[in-house]
């Protein structure tokens, strides 16, 4: 693992996305109201939002987002104990997802094999 400079990643990033706004107007306009919709204060606070934000990016393994949601969740209040605690379900739900996933993925494969050996035994019988 590099040892990585997360403000100036977050700096960096700030100025790519910005570069990329100006590349794709339409697209970036669509995220950036998602981002500030699904942000906003509302049933949840800011700052819970930018921790589960943060927990997210860990399990994703999303480096760039760790480091603007970290500095994100700081601005909105978050104290250290409250991210040491995010990242530690972080840690604990970063092996559950892919499991749950994967549980969900091979029961569709089922439901999609039961289909299409019904569809090709329904055409058999109708030939």
């Amino acid at each position: 693992m590099s040892e990585q400079n997360h403000p100036r990643a977050r700096q960096h990033l700030g100025m790519l996305l910005h570069k990329l706004t100006k590349e794709l107007p339409a697209p970036l306009a669509g995220f950036t109201q998602l981002h500030k919709g699904a942000m906003s204060a509302g049933a949840l606070s800011k700052q819970t939002k930018e921790l589960i934000a943060l927990g997210i990016a860990i399990s994703t393994n999303c480096d760039g987002c760790i480091a603007w949601h970290v500095h994100d969740a700081l601005r909105a209040g978050a104290a250290r104990p409250e991210i040491l605690e995010t990242i530690g379900v972080a840690l604990m739900m970063g092996g559950g997802p892919a499991a749950i996933y994967g549980c969900e993925a091979l029961e569709a494969l089922e439901q999609f094999e039961t289909q299409l050996a019904e569809e090709r035994a329904a055409q058999g019988m109708e030939t």
